[in-house]
């Protein structure tokens, strides 16, 4: 049965022209203070002067330009012996000179995924607002997260809402840790032990929720003691790891297509990729949006979990256990037999599916499936959170073939048993037609995550790591067409 696919206007192409400001790395702190004092040598006349070109030439293309400036003065402002007399031009000008724009989708606007927009005032009957979230890549190849709202109208066309001129990266804000998950974690890192013999009390003056300041100031009084090698260490993983678990706040003024989710800690130096993000409906029917991502930093890879219910304030942890590991987790929309369920792939190959009691805590993964098509022979990995269907769970996959061709198929499962696959799809859903193989990465067609509205499969996706289009299917056939092929 031949399953109609529709391909919709909306476009998302990446541009050089939204920028961002970030402070200017420029070696090492000898450096710095040489460029300083340079700068301090200026008369008031000459920083007045040079102040206003660069607010004419740069403070159009952002918002809260000066903030921006006196942001990054302040990052060096303690090299600087006697700040007492510095006027607050003089400031402005010095952060100037650290600070650099970065435009952050560049080289791409791909792998996107979809959500019902929190705000659904105002509609006709039969519209939807939507969320889509993408991964923008930049100078460096260095991915962040950027967001876009439109509307399904009563046709079942998607109409995407215009985007700003400006962007702006997040504010981060203090935050706290649950000390049990904390000590959790500390032990999967296998630096627990190593940590019990320089703290000797297992944290104990730690109260069961503490900030990063009062860990820091723990940690100063603990190590004012001689540690050996592997205690240093030690000590570095721990920081690390609690750097890795934060909170970022957009200003609310800011429209959605102006807030970016840039990296902020170390493990994500080169980038935030592929967030998967869901609707999440509780028991009590509270909803939170969830994405699972992947944190990189050029060398490893860390699973981390995103959880926001306003788009607006984001909190950021990582997800712990054994089979918090490799790429592409997607969660389901909510909980499953009384436990939360998510689809991964632990092993670059192969499906498998993880139980938790805890959101942030996975372990025992099982495989549900291998790859067995000649399309997806390679590997197999999902394209997002199963959707829930009267006949099951719908999850798009991504499927590599020949030529590293990427596919994106259908598998269902199980409406009370997501372990098992009970009907597949036996050609793609979506291939890469002939103007959608060329790009960065050519042949390659990905999702993050798709939803179901008016009875029609809404499945945005990346082509060849380069843009972005939707496609829609009625979802009536396509599960005629999954129910033929039914897995005994």
């Amino acid at each position: 049965m031949n399953i109609p696919i529709y391909k919709q206007t909306a476009t998302f192409v990446p541009t050089s022209t939204r920028v961002i400001t970030r402070f200017f790395h420029m070696g090492d702190e000898s450096r710095q203070k040489g460029i300083i004092e340079r700068i301090l040598k200026l008369s008031e006349s000459e920083v007045e002067a040079k102040l206003e070109e660069v607010f004419t030439e740069f403070a159009h293309r952002h918002k809260g330009f000066e903030d921006s400036l006196m942001h990054n003065y302040s990052k060096i402002e303690q090299l600087i012996s006697n700040t007492k007399y510095i006027s607050g031009n003089r400031k402005l000008l010095i952060g100037s000179y650290f600070t650099m724009e970065f435009s952050i989708e560049s080289a791409a606007l791909f792998n996107p995924s979809i959500v019902v927009h929190p705000d659904q005032d105002n509609l006709k009957p039969g519209e939807l607002n939507i969320i889509v979230s993408l991964r923008a890549t930049g100078e460096g190849h260095i991915s962040s997260i950027e967001f876009r709202s439109g509307t399904i109208n009563q046709e079942g066309e998607v109409v995407m809402h215009g985007v700003s001129r400006f962007v702006a990266a997040a504010k981060r804000i203090r935050i706290s840790y649950d000390k049990e998950s904390f000590i959790s974690k500390l032990k999967e890192l296998s630096v627990y032990d190593i940590l019990q013999e320089i703290f000797h009390d297992q944290l104990a003056p730690l109260p069961n929720t503490f900030t990063l300041q009062e860990l820091f100031a723990y940690i100063d009084d603990v190590t004012k003691q001689e540690l050996t090698t592997i205690q240093a260490k030690s000590i570095e993983t721990l920081l690390w790891f609690a750097r890795s678990n934060y909170e970022i706040s957009f200003d609310p003024d800011y429209s959605l297509s102006e807030r970016v989710i840039f990296p902020v800690t170390a493990n994500e130096t080169k980038g935030i990729e592929d967030a998967r993000f869901v609707r999440f409906v509780d028991e009590k029917g509270e909803v939170t949006y969830y994405a699972p991502y992947t944190a990189y930093n050029g060398f490893t890879i860390l699973p981390q979990m995103i959880e926001t219910k306003d788009f607006c304030t984001f909190r950021i942890n990582t997800l712990n256990g054994p089979a918090s590991q490799n790429k592409g987790m997607a969660l389901f929309p909510r909980k499953v037999n009384g436990k939360y369920a998510m689809i991964s792939r632990q092993d670059n190959e192969n499906l498998f599916i993880l139980f938790s009691d805890n959101i942030y805590y996975w372990d025992n993964p099982v495989m549900i499936k291998s790859p067995t098509k000649v399309w997806e022979l390679i590997q197999i990995g999902n394209c997002g959170s199963p959707i829930e269907t009267e006949e099951g769970w719908l999850l798009l996959t991504h499927g590599v073939g020949p030529m590293r061709k990427y596919c994106i198929g259908v598998e269902l499962l199980d409406l009370h048993n997501p372990s098992k696959i009970i009907a597949q799809l036996k050609t793609p859903l979506l291939s890469p037609n002939e103007q959608e193989r060329e790009g960065y990465v050519p042949n390659v067609l990905y999702s993050c995550g798709a939803l179901i509205h008016n009875d029609n499969l809404i499945v945005p996706y990346g082509i060849s790591d380069i843009s972005s289009k939707i496609a829609t299917t009625p979802v009536k056939p396509l599960l005629e067409s999954l129910l033929q092929n039914k897995i005994s």
